[in-house]
């Protein structure tokens, strides 16, 4: 992607920043057992379009990911549609 295209589109995900090549964000939850749903939700759905985010549990209830393509060496419209799909899971 070039970097008007990555601009753009990070301009309609609310709250992802982007870090060098991968984009990021934090989500809360109400509790931990929530925060472990929402992993498994994510998993299934990697799972199912074969891109993995890269995740961690932080305290009791956040949960950052970070999406990057791997393969491709950076930022892809993949990560992008993920992160769409994510935004999704998290509403």
């Amino acid at each position: 992607m070039t970097e008007d295209e990555i601009t753009t589109a990070l301009a309609e995900l609310p709250g992802w920043e982007r870090q060098g090549d991968k984009i990021v964000k934090t989500f809360k939850h109400k509790n931990f057992r929530r925060a472990l749903a929402f992993v498994v939700e994510i998993g299934v759905l990697a799972e199912k379009v074969n891109h993995h985010p890269d995740i961690s549990i932080h305290g009791w209830n956040q949960v950052t990911l970070s999406l990057t393509t791997h393969s491709a060496g950076g930022l892809t419209d993949k990560d992008f549609q993920l992160a769409r799909r994510i935004e999704e899971l998290s509403g």
